[in-house]
């Protein structure tokens, strides 16, 4: 019996710790970061982004380049990226972005289902999405969960984390710079 509640006891505190481990930062946790990121100041005319992709391993399995080219209208902005695979794939996508007065911003776009919802604060933005990619001849419904972290003024780090039933199967890494 004695020993019935105490592999319990472990059982519940190695869970807590597991289910703390997997619980990321909201996006207010890095409010005093610098230097601030205006997502319409950095995501205004052209781009390029360079870039990784990993299995749920951490293995290498694509390498990618995008162009990106971002325009406004008061908070309505509209960005365009243009993905080039190092296999030949060529991918487009067309954000349409709503930035609000509060920090927050909501996007759509084609290969988007619903609506992506974000915020930035300090130096960095957090959204998060589902998409469908295109797949082994057909397509799989994944979410994106987007981090995108300001180093310089002109230059930030992008975390992707794709995530199917709850688990991570990938991840995206970009670099994207202001040209």
């Amino acid at each position: 019996m004695i020993i019935n509640n105490a592999l319990k006891t472990i059982f519940v505190c190695v869970f807590a710790l597991f289910l703390v481990s997997c619980s990321a930062p909201n996006v207010e946790h890095y409010s005093k970061t610098t230097p601030n990121f205006d997502f319409k100041t950095f995501f205004s005319g052209k781009l390029k982004a360079y870039g990784i992709v990993q299995d749920f391993k951490g293995e290498l399995t694509r390498k990618l380049v995008v162009d990106m080219n971002a325009t406004w209208e008061g908070n309505q902005g509209v960005i365009e990226e243009d993905f080039v695979y190092d296999d030949g794939e060529t991918q487009k996508r067309i954000w349409k972005i709503t930035l609000n007065d509060d920090n927050t911003l909501t996007g759509t776009a084609a290969d988007v289902l619903g609506v992506a919802q974000g915020k930035s604060d300090g130096s960095v933005f957090h959204w998060n999405y589902n998409v469908e990619l295109p797949y082994d001849g057909s397509t799989l419904e994944v979410n994106f969960d987007d981090w995108m972290y300001l180093v310089t003024q002109s230059r930030l780090i992008n975390r992707t984390s794709i995530v199917k039933f709850g688990v991570e199967v990938g991840e995206v890494t970009l670099v994207i710079e202001k040209i």
